[in-house]
C-alpha cells in the first residue's frame, strides 16, 4: 500500500483489529497472527501500510520486530474529528 492516508488505513478491518490489539500491548507479527484467520505475511503486510501512515511503530529486539501503536500519528485523524464536531 503506497497510500499514507491514514483514513485508508484505517478502513480495513484486519488493520482495526491490529490497532485494537496493539492499543492492548506491543506486540510480534506472530502474536498478532494467531488472532486472526490471515496468514503472517498478510499481517506483515497489513502492519506495513499502517506503519507507512505512522499509525504504529516497530522497534526491534534481536531477530523480533515488536510493533506498538504511534500515538502521534493519529493527530491528523483527530484533529479532523475535532474540526469536524467544531
Amino acid at each position: 500500500m503506497s497510500n499514507t492516508d491514514p483514513f485508508t488505513a484505517i478502513a480495513d478491518p484486519n488493520r482495526r483489529y491490529l490497532l485494537e490489539e496493539l492499543r492492548r500491548a506491543p506486540r510480534t507479527v506472530n502474536d498478532l497472527a494467531k488472532g486472526l484467520p490471515i496468514s503472517r505475511p498478510a499481517v506483515s503486510q497489513h502492519l506495513k501500510a499502517l506503519l507507512d501512515c505512522n499509525l504504529v511503530t516497530v522497534t526491534s529486539k534481536g531477530t523480533r520486530r515488536i510493533y506498538s501503536v504511534n500515538a502521534h500519528g493519529f493527530d491528523k485523524l483527530n484533529l479532523w474529528l475535532d474540526q469536524f464536531w467544531s
